[in-house]
């Protein structure tokens, strides 16, 4: 996986105009500088690597645009050891994101060939984060609870599932409205019973698909 001068240069002008636009956390800006993100792309689509959109990966699905990861990350205020569930793999982007934070991640992919992609092309980066493929609006019950988790999907609502699964103290990150655009909100969960819910910026996802999201 070639990564040369160029793509380097062209990754730290990305970075910049990530911290121009308001992201302000270092760590996030260091991981995603790390990252070749063109790697993800097809060669004919190298120029569109870095530039700050998001861009088709089959299957319906895209690649976020960059500053949309970088937002969700700053949100999420991941920390080394934290066990984080992301709700839709797609190309596995956000996932090595939140891996270079120093976070234990569980990822769920609702589509089975791109959960089947990224199963086999994460490692080979280097990245080894706990795979899934099914419904991710029902969390993974089996391994939770999570301190953190994040959906990169949007959602009708907040699944039940998702407040239940995680840990006192920790938090969701999710856009919820409806199929074109959405708020992005973070959900402390302050004790068992308070939920604190704070709203940020508009944004547009494609769906969260499943039981507890768009059928």
């Amino acid at each position: 996986m070639e990564d040369s001068y160029k793509h380097q240069g062209m990754r730290r002008k990305l970075i910049q105009k990530l911290s121009d636009k308001g992201i302000e956390d270092d760590r996030i800006l260091s991981a995603m500088g790390k990252i070749p993100r063109h790697v993800f792309f097809e060669n004919a689509f190298l120029e569109h690597a870095y530039q700050d959109k998001a861009f088709p990966i089959g299957h319906g699905q895209t690649i976020s645009q960059p500053y949309t990861v970088a937002f969700q990350s700053e949100l999420l205020q991941v920390k080394p050891g934290d066990k984080i569930l992301e709700i839709g793999t797609g190309s596995g982007y956000q996932a090595c994101v939140l891996c270079e934070l120093g976070a234990k991640v569980y990822i769920i992919e609702y589509q089975k060939p791109l959960y089947e992609r990224t199963r086999k092309f994460l490692p080979q980066m280097g990245y080894q984060p706990h795979f899934f493929s099914g419904d991710g609006s029902q969390g993974i019950p089996a391994h939770a609870p999570y301190d953190k988790i994040i959906v990169t999907a949007g959602a009708p609502s907040v699944p039940s599932a998702l407040i239940e699964q995680l840990n006192v103290g920790g938090c969701l990150v999710i856009p919820v409205g409806d199929n074109q655009i959405q708020q992005m909100l973070r959900l402390t969960k302050e004790s068992e019973k308070k939920i604190v819910k704070e709203v940020f910026s508009n944004f547009s996802f494609v769906p969260l698909k499943g039981e507890q999201g768009w059928q």
